[in-house]
């Protein structure tokens, strides 16, 4: 009898086969639900897996996004996070500590009545400012 645990019943639920690799990433993902970066998630999962690339990575993410199991999130200049929380809702990030947190907001019921002709793909709301802890922090 084989035994296939729940993240690679996940991906093939997902239509994606599973590896070390790609099964690592998504437990990491999972358990780790602070939208990395790619360097966060290569850094973490390379002492694991020594034969990690960063290609690797990127590509499963890829994969993951393709298969809709996965959001990017451009909510910084420089690097794009990956969000495992597939269903709409918003994003603050803490211009302090740099966390991101997710929020829940009915993106959907949201009209812009100046884009009824538009075909929107993606809705994202993001919110600026500081977190509770760096809140207290600064208070000290």
């Amino acid at each position: 009898m084989v035994v296939i645990d729940a993240f690679a019943e996940k991906l093939i639920a997902h239509n994606i086969t599973p590896s070390q690799p790609r099964v690592l990433i998504l437990k990491y993902l999972i358990e780790n639900q602070c939208h990395p970066t790619v360097d966060q998630i290569y850094s973490a999962l390379r002492q694991t897996l020594p034969t990690l690339s960063k290609a690797t990575v990127y590509n499963t993410l890829n994969t993951f996004i393709e298969a809709k199991l996965l959001r990017p999130l451009s909510i910084e200049d420089k690097e794009t996070r990956y969000d495992i929380v597939t269903e709409n809702h918003g994003h603050f990030k803490c211009s302090s500590c740099g966390g991101i947190v997710n929020f829940a907001v009915d993106i959907d019921r949201f009209v812009a009545e100046d884009l009824h002709e538009f075909r929107i793909t993606a809705k994202n709301v993001y919110f600026d400012g500081i977190c509770p802890a760096c809140i207290i922090k600064t208070e000290k």
